[in-house]
């Protein structure tokens, strides 16, 4: 599907946005590899009748210790994705609470996300819970789940945070799965986790860009050979055909320069002419515009149901939440305390254009918005207990978090479990 070319000359994305990361993130970026909103706009999300009236003046995050189990406040209403906004609300500590599976419980974790079997020390950033301010979550019920995905195929589509995703869900539910009832059948692009007894599949689909790239397999390691065919999604999509649940996400790739080799044509043999060099938000309207296309023209929404994960927030700038000594997300141990802490790992320009596209389809598409809330959590990122190239850190590695902390990638169990629930949520 052709998208018109846009002017020469656009503004470019901020240089802040690049900046923060500089040689580091890219080198986390190009490290990737492959292994084992809805109609609502991002800005202007509903929020439910409160019970108890609050100050929403810009006031640090209440921690407090053990307040919450999973029940919830009882003086909150019980979540309704038609009248509850799950965007604003606070990280509550629990230690009562176990998660719903360990590393060593779930044997689909890539090694890149086992923080704690990679020599984290502290566990305790898989202990807080997100409360909501005008409603409850439901705590994730793996049966439960399981039972809504009975006969279907539930697949997440993006880069390595939406395969995080994917390995959160596979191990919420996999403890319910008797063994011998289930199996995983791993490709480049195409990974499928199924649970015989419930004729479930839950699928990952690698495709970073959402559109075509000469860079989704195999990954290209200098960004200055990638290439987004903007216009051109049929590559990917002939898999996503038939889906009963499609989880959509892409972002963090669409940072790797101020311009992105954009090209309208298939790719040449061998050539790396004929593109165009777009500013960053130029290329990602077009991207996404394309894959709306595709949506709105292939997707009977009867029959499948579309979600989109907003941005992953990266944490690489200290002086973001006020720590001018600190090291970017290493040895970060609790949450932002500030009330609606935004920093400069979340582009809300990208928000708009994807609240802008999003908002202008055909077919509902039902926004997961986890960025304010993953905002807070600048100590679940993997940062130095973590794998590159499919080799975990050295010692020498590790004595330099400054080039060599994961600050976009998290842990788990941690924070993409909440995603999943606010997912399942949805899915009741």
């Amino acid at each position: 599907m052709s998208t018109p070319r846009p002017p020469r000359g656009e503004v470019p994305l901020s240089l802040i946005i690049y900046a923060f990361g500089g040689l580091t993130f890219l080198a986390l970026l190009y490290a990737e590899r492959i292994s084992s909103f809805s109609s609502i706009a991002v800005f202007r999300l509903k929020s439910c009748a409160r019970r108890n009236s609050g100050n929403n003046s810009d006031v640090a995050v209440d921690l407090d210790v053990d307040a919450l189990n999973y029940a919830g406040d009882s003086d909150l209403l019980e979540f309704d994705a038609e009248e509850c906004s799950v965007v604003h609300g606070k990280w509550v500590f629990n230690s009562s609470i176990k998660p719903l599976y360990f590393e060593k419980s779930c044997p689909y974790l890539d090694r890149q996300v086992t923080c704690l079997m990679n020599g984290r020390p502290d566990s305790d950033y898989r202990h807080w819970q997100w409360q909501p301010d005008d409603c409850n979550l439901p705590r994730f019920n793996p049966k439960i789940a399981l039972e809504n995905l009975q006969g279907k195929r539930l697949m997440f589509v993006g880069d390595s945070l939406q395969r995080g995703q994917w390995q959160s869900f596979v191990c919420l539910v996999n403890s319910v799965i008797p063994e011998g009832q289930k199996y995983m059948k791993r490709g480049r692009l195409h990974t499928i986790f199924k649970a015989k007894k419930f004729n479930a599949t839950v699928e990952y689909y690698w495709a970073p860009y959402l559109v075509e790239s000469n860079t989704d397999y195999p990954v290209l390691t200098d960004p200055r050979k990638r290439i987004v065919r903007v216009d051109s999604v049929a590559k990917h999509a002939k898999h996503w055909i038939g889906v009963d649940i499609l989880v959509f996400s892409t972002y963090v790739w669409w940072l790797g320069g101020l311009k992105i080799k954009s090209l309208w044509e298939p790719f040449p043999n061998g050539s790396k002419e004929g593109y165009d060099e777009l500013d960053a938000l130029v290329s990602y309207r077009l991207g996404l515009q394309t894959w709306a296309n595709w949506v709105d023209s292939n997707v009977d929404p009867n029959k499948t149901r579309v979600f989109f994960t907003t941005m992953s927030p990266t944490h690489h700038r200290s002086e973001d939440w006020g720590d001018d000594q600190g090291i970017k997300c290493f040895n970060e141990t609790s949450p932002i305390g500030k009330k609606r802490h935004w920093g400069t790992g979340s582009d809300k320009r990208i928000m708009r254009v994807m609240d802008d596209v999003i908002g202008n389809m055909k077919v509902p598409v039902t926004l997961i918005n986890i960025t304010q809330l993953s905002e807070y959590r600048k100590d679940a990122h993997v940062s130095i207990y973590t794998e590159v190239g499919g080799k975990l850190l050295t010692d020498e590695e590790n004595a330099d978090p400054l080039y060599h902390a994961d600050c976009i990638h998290w842990c788990l169990p941690g924070v993409p479990d909440v995603w999943n629930q606010i997912l399942y949520a949805h899915l009741l």
